[in-house]
């Protein structure tokens, strides 16, 4: 096992990584940025190191910085937690070329995966259901409109180096289709360094169904249920909850079949996310692999008691699984609530100063933070501040819980989609489980 862990990354991640490493018994080393000189992981870490300034380019993104601060303090392992540097191949090659541990998968995996049209491809080679659509990356926009007056619209526009719901637009008329393929064009080559895109059909009124999936290097792999996530923003997710609510025993068991092959066919070592779309009448397509740990997993630590965090460290560091398919039990309803530092009306960024912070407490209620009061939230990074998250014997007792915890909730000098998660809890179609990724809107 790893006597010492580099955690690249910050905020929540940051902190929980190192708590599961507190409690395995090893040492962590926060890498911070100068706006996060003073936070709650850099307080609690047995060790920090400053990378860089604010900006992310120059500190978290910063690939020399963080391998040097790995051999400074004589880590062998890096985290990278999610976003960042933790789906960069490049960045796991440079781990492995220089003895450091990459705490995921191989960079050939991250970088077959990271690649949406030839992820797409390989899981229909595999057997995996896929969204009908172009077979890699389109050569230009007159190859866009071509197939999708083949298809029929509407259609919807993706970066192929893309995630995070970058990239993106849903393509409802052929006049409209130039302008958003320029736009994703433009947008995926500022955030991922790649232009390229590829052409899906749209499936309306689908549901966002992910798979957790565990692989060791033995060749065991398992699979921890689902997750629905089809609250969202702009692509963005807001709320997740596991079990996937209103599927059959069917559709659940096809998922997680289909899970278990695409993780199979690239011979998936670490943690790893396998979304799909569902439509109404429960078929579903592969749509990506995220190769990461997700911001949602702690849905199903709490329905299955696994440790996802340790899962990947120990995997990392080269043990086995040591559990079968049979062994893992889900008990319950989980419900993860995103709050970030945003207004809730027209989700503007609300960075600031935190003057009151008192989360929620109780039976089965868990808070994942890197808040404390008079925490300054900075504007540089993603706006998570906290994950709310709870467990019920059922969907009911967890919803019921949750609109509890949300209401005890004090935290304030910053703006929160606290409010918008209280009335989403008391929409009836979320209630009644009925709910699909367009039908849900973001605004109270």
């Amino acid at each position: 096992m790893f006597h010492r862990i580099l955690i690249a990354n910050r905020g929540e991640i940051a902190l929980r990584i190192l708590r599961t490493c507190r409690d395995m018994g090893i040492q962590t080393v926060v890498a911070h940025s100068t706006a996060d000189a003073d936070s709650l992981p850099v307080r609690l870490a047995d060790e920090s190191i400053c990378i860089g300034p604010p900006e992310a380019r120059l500190s978290y993104l910063n690939i020399p910085s963080l391998i040097s601060a790995a051999a400074i303090t004589d880590s062998e392992a890096i985290h990278p937690g999610y976003g960042l540097l933790s789906e960069n191949s490049t960045f796991a090659e440079i781990c492995r070329a220089c003895g450091i541990a990459f705490i995921g998968p191989s960079p050939e995996a991250i970088r077959l995966m990271g690649d949406k049209a030839q992820a797409r491809a390989m899981a229909k080679q595999a057997g995996a259901p896929v969204v009908p659509g172009s077979e890699g990356a389109l050569p230009g926009v007159d190859d866009a409109a071509a197939l999708a007056e083949a298809m029929g619209y509407p259609v919807m526009i993706k970066a192929a180096g893309g995630g995070g719901g970058r990239g993106m637009r849903i393509v409802r008329e052929a006049g409209a289709l130039s302008q958003a393929f320029a736009a994703c064009q433009a947008e995926a080559g500022a955030a991922f360094g790649s232009s390229e895109l590829y052409l899906e059909k749209f499936i309306e009124e689908a549901r966002h169904v992910e798979v957790q999936v565990l692989g060791d290097r033995s060749g065991m792999r398992v699979h921890l249920g689902e997750r629905d996530c089809s609250v969202q923003r702009r692509h963005q997710k807001l709320l997740e909850e596991t079990p996937a609510p209103a599927i059959s025993a069917e559709t659940r068991a096809g998922l997680a079949k289909a899970a278990l092959t695409v993780a199979n066919a690239v011979n998936y070592v670490s943690a790893g996310t396998v979304e799909f779309l569902v439509d109404r009448g429960g078929r579903f397509y592969f749509i990506e692999m995220n190769t990461r740990i997700q911001v949602e997993h702690p849905v199903t630590e709490l329905v299955t008691g696994i440790d996802l965090i340790r899962e990947q460290i120990r995997i990392a560091a080269g043990e086995l699984l040591g559990y079968k398919q049979d062994a893992i039990r889900s008990t319950g309803h989980a419900i993860e609530c995103r709050i970030n530092a945003e207004d809730p009306e027209h989700f503007i960024p609300s960075p600031g100063r935190v003057t009151a912070w008192l989360p929620p407490g109780g039976p089965h209620v868990r808070v994942d933070s890197h808040l404390t009061a008079g925490y300054v939230v900075p504007p540089h990074y993603d706006s998570l501040v906290a994950k709310i998250i709870v467990h019920g014997r059922d969907r009911a007792e967890a919803v019921a819980r949750m609109s509890r915890a949300l209401g005890e909730t004090v935290l304030e000098g910053i703006r929160t989609t606290i409010p918008f998660h209280r009335k989403l809890l008391a929409d009836p179609a979320f209630v009644a489980g009925e709910f699909t990724l367009p039908r849900l809107v973001a605004t109270p």
